[in-house]
């Protein structure tokens, strides 16, 4: 096959160059072309000779143009008129001659364009009118980009010469008759960020790389760490293009596709006489290991919830990674490898061999650990893997000043055979020891993550997962993947429950300890009519249409931190039609429960007694709204960490999320009222003894752990979201102007430090931005969302003294310290941060269950911390406030103090503080 370029004699580039300039005259001149041949030449397609397009000119000057022009076109028309055609002319002609003339004439025509001859060519259309004045001025074009003299009769004015003169390569002139599309067709052409095919001088379209030359050891390692870090630019998002793929080693393993183990090999039909390379053997060992490594990644991330593009991207650009290869071949080709780089050991320095035998060990256990994940079951051995694969890695990184890199394996070129329309894209490549920083954390990430697999109840789970996502950085996407598996795979949760096992330890735990609405022998009853039929029909729709927003919260938790919002933001109208069909399932129980029936078969005198104290108690609506709220302040907390509210917001938002941990608070009351009530009619029979009362009493005591360290925290978000919102608010109110002697006394705003600025938005009002902060609990009835009247009113507080605004919030931060603290000294199972144990008294355990117990308690810690330094703000507040009104800033007859220039306060990133949740400004007082 020949090119058409090539067939021509031209460059690619002198190609493209001309082919661009026909398109351009194509688009630019067909009507006016079409008009003109046509002799309808219009005035809209005329270029005045003494003006610009779109001068005001004489109409009449311009009709006698276009006339003389049309005149002149046709003229044209007639003296090119084909053979066989008869014009007017002609015809006008031919009626004044006699019959032998005439017979004569008509024998000169033939059915043969011009009488069998060959035409000549069409000549271009000598326009000569007033209108239009045409010129040739590529040749003095091509000179003034030059830099030569243009010639004296050029009609390029001195100016533009030496304008044109000191065009760069790449740089436009553009008029009113170049178009945006022309202009941006002309960027793309020749440019080696749009086009393609753009080469250099003396360029070659593809690298020619020697696959089959003599490798040293060290190379060899050189290319195998420039793999490994081309590996995490892949896992940290970027494309295989610009990573694995660049590598020309990679390129020729994949094309063409090897269906078999042997035909996957740089070097196809190697001669069987000709033995193969030591240094080729292992480098093709690592890139076969390496790329069923990608295709089980990608495997896994594609069976889970991830967003493409964002997270990760699992374009192979039509490349099969060896899937038709079985895993256990390429770790057999590993093994064999790794046996013959030990018989080296005479040849090789034994630095040299265990370097390289510790790269094909990586590679080998990293498939190891890939495919247990993929099994159906998950085996303890598997978080030994992880363990293994860490220390391996810190054998590589001791051993990689002995590599020799090799960049001319790397080609941005071998792009262009897998995307032909887009330009080659940079080579993304970290270097080293980034790249081990992040597998290192990777692997141990991957070793954390089994530990979910410990599961005691449905609240440590939870917990280990809002902690284990808070992980700063965060877990790359294929260890969240797998978290995802681990508790979502095939709707088995856990690889060992049901879904329902799940809720219901839920709903125990939360609203319904030693419920009889819970007992599996309801199942049993197949009676349609009996109350317990019912009832564990009714549990089971509720089941079926709670279970899918319960396991999303699990679900969304996994994603990366923005997504997690967004997704929250959807979540808040599942959780509301969750909870309006709670109420009317409530309803239902509540009557069959209500039944003497109920009790009269099956279950116990405690479960009886518990039914009839909790008939008013709603706990599957309760339990719904209890999760609403959550999600709710989830949401609002995370606008803080992501900074999605401007500085001069935080006040406003952390009265609403010190509203939403009131109502929280005020919701965990209620439901501990109810569980209290049920505890004790279950214990007001006489003891039945044995195995029953024991686990009766289990569950109450683990319902009421929950419920007090909740109630904990909604207390200590609450008081601490106050102090925040107060201390905002102070600092952001404008100084008072003092009312003067003569004037009555009149009721103003309170005086403010004025220390940080509200920005100018001409643009926008406080209750258009409200609705948009709002927007995402505008859908949500309980709990209301106030007005923007009544939101300003709550984060202003007009007529409130800045002194008693600072005292309120005092208070407040004293007690979240008090709180947070509280929270803190929790034992592992009362605060449901290990999973070693659950319940009253459950201590920390070790390991994995060591590490969530210390991550949760350094979240603690941090809040601690961030309201002690909120108290701190405050403080300096009132000391500057106090020393003001001493120094007679305020002397009373309706003045305030003058505060002007006493404090300086600056609001920090969220990740500049304590904890991304809380953030706390940084208050300075002036001397």
């Amino acid at each position: 096959m020949v090119f058409a370029w090539k067939a021509a004699g031209l460059t690619y580039n002198r190609y493209l160059a001309v082919a661009a300039r026909v398109v351009r005259r194509s688009l630019k001149e067909d009507k006016r072309v079409a008009a003109e041949r046509r002799g309808e030449m219009d005035l809209r397609f005329a270029k005045w000779s003494n003006g610009k397009q779109g001068e005001v000119k004489n109409l009449a000057d311009a009709q006698a143009a276009a006339a003389v022009e049309a005149a002149s076109c046709k003229a044209h028309m007639a003296h090119h008129t084909p053979a066989g055609v008869v014009s007017p002319e002609q015809n006008t002609f031919l009626a004044g001659k006699g019959p032998s003339n005439i017979s004569q004439t008509f024998s000169d025509l033939s059915l043969e364009p011009n009488g069998g001859t060959e035409p000549p060519p069409l000549l271009a259309p000598q326009i000569k009118s007033a209108g239009v004045v045409t010129r040739d001025i590529t040749e003095d074009f091509k000179r003034a980009t030059k830099g030569e003299q243009v010639s004296s009769r050029s009609v390029l004015p001195p100016q533009e010469v030496n304008i044109v003169a000191e065009l760069a390569p790449g740089e436009l002139v553009k008029d009113g008759f170049f178009t945006l599309f022309e202009s941006v067709g002309a960027l793309e052409i020749m440019d080696p960020k749009m086009d393609s095919g753009c080469l250099a001088p003396g360029e070659s379209l593809y690298d020619e790389y020697d696959l089959a030359r003599t490798l040293s050891p060290e190379q060899v390692m050189g290319i195998i760490d420039q793999l490994l870090c081309s590996e995490m630019a892949w896992h940290l998002g970027y494309p295989l293009s610009q990573t694995i793929f660049t590598n020309v080693y990679i390129e020729a393993i994949l094309m063409p596709c090897p269906i078999r183990i042997q035909d996957a090999d740089f070097i196809r039909d190697r001669d069987d006489s000709t033995p193969t390379s030591p240094m080729h053997a292992v480098l093709r060992a690592y890139c076969l290991g390496l790329l069923k490594s990608c295709f089980f990644v990608i495997k896994s991330i594609n069976s889970e919830l991830y967003y493409e593009e964002e997270d990760f991207v699992t374009n192979t650009y039509h490349r099969s990674l060896l899937e038709s290869i079985n895993r256990q071949e390429i770790v057999d080709v590993i093994q064999d490898t790794r046996a013959l780089l030990r018989t080296m050991r005479q040849s090789w320095s034994e630095d040299l061999v265990l370097a390289l035998d510790s790269r094909l060990e990586l590679r080998e256990a990293f498939l190891t650990a890939l495919q247990l994940v993929d099994g159906d079951t998950i085996p303890d051995s598997l978080k030994t893997t992880w363990e293994r694969l860490g220390e391996i890695l810190s054998n590589v990184t001791k051993t990689h000043s002995l590599a020799v890199p090799v960049p001319e394996s790397f080609s941005k070129k071998i792009q262009r055979r897998l995307a032909s329309t887009m330009p080659p894209r940079p080579i993304v490549q970290p270097s080293f020891d980034e790249a081990c920083a992040h597998w290192k954390r990777m692997f141990e990430d991957g070793a954390e993550v089994h530990d979910v697999l410990k599961y005691t109840d449905s609240q440590t789970l939870l917990n280990f997962v809002l902690a284990f996502q808070s992980k700063k950085p965060q877990p790359l996407v294929f260890v969240r993947t797998l978290l995802q598996s681990y508790i979502f795979r095939d709707n088995i949760i856990l690889r060992s429950m049901s879904i329902r096992q799940l809720m219901d330890d839920d709903l125990a735990t939360v609203v319904l300890p030693a419920s009889p609405l819970l007992d599996p022998a309801n199942d049993a009853v197949e009676a349609v009519h009996h109350p317990r039929f019912v009832v564990a029909n009714q549990m089971e729709e509720f089941r079926q249409r709670a279970a899918a927003a319960y396991l999303d919260v699990f679900r969304f938790l996994c994603q990366n931190r923005p997504r997690i919002r967004r997704t929250l933001c959807h979540a808040l109208n599942q959780w509301e039609m969750v909870q309006v069909e709670a109420e009317d399932t409530d309803q239902v129980l509540q009557a069959q429960v209500a039944d003497p029936a109920f009790s009269s078969t099956g279950g116990s005198s405690q479960t009886t007694a518990i039914s009839k104290e909790s008939l008013d108690a709603l706990p599957l609506s309760s339990w719904s709204y209890l999760y609403k709220l959550r999600i709710m302040e989830w949401i609002v907390q995370l606008g803080f960490e992501l900074q999605t509210y401007q500085p001069d917001e935080l006040a406003g938002m952390y009265w609403y999320l010190s509203y939403l941990a009131k109502r929280r608070l005020q919701h965990l009351e209620r439901i501990k009222s109810f569980t209290v009530q049920a505890f004790d009619a279950s214990s007001s029979p006489p003891s039945q003894g044995g195995d029953r009362d024991d686990e009766t009493h289990s569950a109450f005591a683990r319902s009421l752990s929950y419920l007090r360290a909740a109630m904990l925290d909604a207390a200590s978000t609450w008081q601490l979201a106050d102090a925040l919102s107060c201390l905002y608010t102070v600092l952001y109110r404008p100084l008072s102007t003092p009312t003067p002697p003569s004037c009555p006394p009149q009721s103003s705003e309170p005086a403010g430090f004025a220390a940080l600025a509200r920005p100018h938005r001409p643009y926008s009002t406080d209750a258009l931005r409200y609705d948009v902060r709002m927007k995402p609990f505008a859908a949500v009835g309980l709990p209301e969302l106030p007005d923007h009247a009544a939101f300003a009113r709550e984060t202003d507080q007009p007529g409130v003294p800045t002194a008693d605004v600072l005292a309120y919030a005092e208070r407040a931060a004293s007690g979240a310290r008090r709180g947070f603290e509280a929270l803190a000294r929790l034992e592992a199972g009362d605060a449901f941060s290990s999973f070693s144990g659950s319940g009253a008294g459950g201590g920390g355990g070790g390991g994995g269950a060591g590490s969530l117990r210390e991550r949760w308690l350094d979240g603690q810690r941090s809040c601690v911390k961030a309201a002690i330094l909120t108290g701190i703000g405050i403080g300096t507040l009132q000391k500057v406030l106090d020393k003001t009104t001493a120094a007679g800033g305020g002397s009373g007859g309706g003045e305030e103090p003058d505060l002007k220039g006493k404090v300086k306060a600056e609001v920090p990133a969220p990740d500049q503080g304590y904890h991304e949740w809380w953030v706390v400004p940084k208050v300075t007082a002036l001397s």
